[in-house]
């Protein structure tokens, strides 16, 4: 099952090369998700000197005050032969066997993220080392806990650390290693008091006991190895780091793992506990145990990627394809977002989506109401058909029929289907400007580029003005086309006068009898009617024609033919994304591709097992 270890160390590493460590997101992170162990204690604990003796190398920076100030993320490899060497994942294909030089890079690597000052940072270092003399095993080296702020620092590092560290460890995947000194009282342990308050029954700290060769004379640590003083689910373990007269003299480590075996193997108090004491079998133990976690979470692994692969797929769709980079891409792309407008546009006009049906209801009820506004019949009143009946025969008096006064009471009844008809074109031309805006809002690909969203609605607002222009000039035609021929079939049909029209003998004001006045009118409103009748029918047909059609067949063509005189760097302008979308894209893909990548390993491991 090492093989786990370094699965998750893979990922780990994935996690921080996209910024995903732990901090908050908008999506659940897969590093929360991942097993670890995070290395936990006061300054001056002994915790450095812990892990350098796990893993057998001086490597890390040591000083007063907090040396320690980003999250130091060791990943131990076990290799069967070669020499030792480590990388840092900010350096990937640099390899390190100087291990002095390891130190310097961890504290310039430091600096790097926070200045050289002392201030803090929640970014981990990533350093792997690879050794034949280790186990597969990785550790999070958490800035020591403090209690004062030292020169430089201001008051708030205190809380600043301990939120840190408090970050990692309260994540129910954390394994706590909880460095304490044998030489304090365990009542004062920085590590014991974090620890408790975020594992309080103690199911994922490890208590790890350091300096038991300094507890003054007479003193020892057995009850505490032991689990009586204060009790974890996982035992005690001490260990007995190098003296600082050790370091100082580059005692090597492999002799200090024997002084350290045979100092519990001597002392009397401590023999019985011999067997489980020490840092090769902390490392040992960590190692087996993170393996076992590890296996655990599978599942719950497993579910958290594949939930997190549809949320990301989600929300990459919500924000569209990215830009192309070619002059070519961009105006394909661009036609092809035209093309999904057109598209929902005539959706609202053939009833697939709402608001066509308004355009019916246009010539249903608005065209019809208009008309009858009109009132023919009082146009046609008797006194009015007198004036221009006698207004017509001028200085000449008609000898037998008023046909020029017949002429202009027809005309002028007629004339006033001008206003319905512009009232309809109108009406139409509003509700197809407002399907071009419901439209764009509804074209989720517009709603990326707000430039191109501008471009496209004028386009189209100017395509249907121009439509609207056609279409009153060909509606209005069609009454005018009424004016300027009178239907003589209608007349023929007339029963024939008589009389023909009064006595010429008489004066203009009287030539003509009410009675004879009254069926002009009413013969001119019968006329009228059957011609109002008739363009009631052909004014729709001549809108639909000329706007409705048109606007499904040509509503961007002008835009298409100016698109393609543009070149790449206009055309660069109409799809100007908002950078923060832009980014954001980005990072969703590569968390995308980190998590499908997590997918097939985890699933493999799954499967082996």
């Amino acid at each position: 099952m090492e093989n786990l270890i370094s699965l998750v160390n893979r990922l780990q590493r994935a996690c921080t090369a996209l910024g995903d460590h732990g901090e908050e997101t908008a999506l659940p992170t897969l590093w929360d998700a991942l097993p670890s162990i995070a290395v936990v204690g006061g300054q001056s604990s002994g915790k450095s000197s812990v892990l350098e003796s796990i893993v057998g190398k001086d490597f890390l920076p040591r000083g007063s005050g907090i040396v320690t100030r980003r999250p130091l993320v060791l990943q131990l490899h076990r290799i069967d032969e070669g020499r030792e060497y480590a990388e840092f994942g900010h350096l990937p294909r640099k390899r390190f066997t100087d291990f002095a030089a390891v130190r310097k890079e961890i504290a310039d690597e430091t600096d790097r993220e926070t200045g050289r000052t002392k201030q803090i940072s929640s970014v981990p270092i990533y350093l792997s080392i690879y050794s034949p003399y280790v186990v597969n095993l990785t550790l999070i080296d958490l800035p020591g806990l403090t209690k004062v702020a030292i020169e430089g620092q201001p008051e708030s590092i205190v809380m600043d650390i301990e939120n840190m560290v408090r970050s990692y460890i309260e994540k129910p995947n954390c394994i706590i290693l909880a460095i304490s000194p044998a030489n304090q009282d365990l009542a004062t342990s920085d590590a014991i008091k974090i620890s408790r308050e975020v594992d309080p029954k103690g199911e994922r700290t490890f208590g790890v006991l350091t300096k038991i060769d300094l507890m003054d004379k007479g003193t020892d640590a057995v009850d505490i190895l032991e689990g009586k003083a204060f009790k974890l689910q996982f035992p005690w373990i001490g260990v007995v780091n190098r003296s600082h007269q050790d370091i100082n003299k580059n005692v090597d480590m492999i002799a200090a793992r024997r002084r350290e075996r045979e100092y519990f193997a001597q002392t009397p108090e401590y023999k019985h506990l011999a067997h489980r004491m020490g840092s090769e079998h902390l490392g040992k133990v960590l190692s087996k145990h993170l393996e076992a976690v590890i296996k655990s979470r599978i599942p719950g692994l497993q579910s958290l990627i594949n939930k997190t692969i549809i949320e990301l797929e989600s929300e990459l769709s919500r924000l569209g394809k990215p830009v192309a980079t070619d002059a070519g891409g961009k105006l394909y792309m661009i036609m092809e977002i035209c093309r999904m407008f057109d598209g929902t546009f005539k959706e609202h006009l053939d009833g697939v989506r709402p608001g066509g049906d308004k355009i019916y209801n246009v010539f249903d009820n608005q065209l019809p109401a208009a008309l009858k506004r009109l009132q023919f019949d009082k146009h046609l009143a008797m006194e009015n058909v007198r004036k221009l009946i006698t207004e017509a025969d001028g200085y000449q008096p008609h000898l037998i029929a008023p046909e020029q006064g017949y002429r202009r009471l027809i005309e002028t009844a007629l004339i006033t289907i001008k206003g319905p008809a512009e009232a309809a074109v109108d009406a139409v031309h509003a509700i197809l400007k407002e399907l071009v805006h419901k439209s764009i809002s509804e074209t989720v690909e517009l709603k990326q580029y707000p430039s191109l969203r501008v471009e496209v609605g004028n386009a189209a607002i100017e395509s249907l003005d121009r439509m609207k222009e056609e279409s009153k000039k060909a509606t209005l035609q069609l009454v005018e086309m009424e004016c300027s021929y009178l239907t003589v079939d209608f007349f023929r049909k007339l029963p024939q006068d008589v009389e023909k029209g009064g006595n010429p003998t008489h004066s203009i004001f009287d030539r003509y009898n009410d009675s004879y006045l009254r069926r002009i009118g009413s013969t001119v409103l019968s006329y009228v009617n059957m011609v109002c009748g008739s363009l009631r029918n052909s004014i729709p047909k001549s809108i639909v024609y000329c706007q409705v059609r048109e606007a499904k067949r040509i509503l961007l063509d002008h835009f298409f033919t100016e698109l393609g005189k543009k070149e790449g760097k206009q055309l660069g302008t109409l799809l100007d994304e908002d950078p923060a979308i832009m980014q954001r894209r980005v990072s969703l893909a590569k968390r995308l591709e980190l998590y499908r990548a997590a997918q097939a390993e985890i699933d493999s491991v799954a499967w082996s097992k």
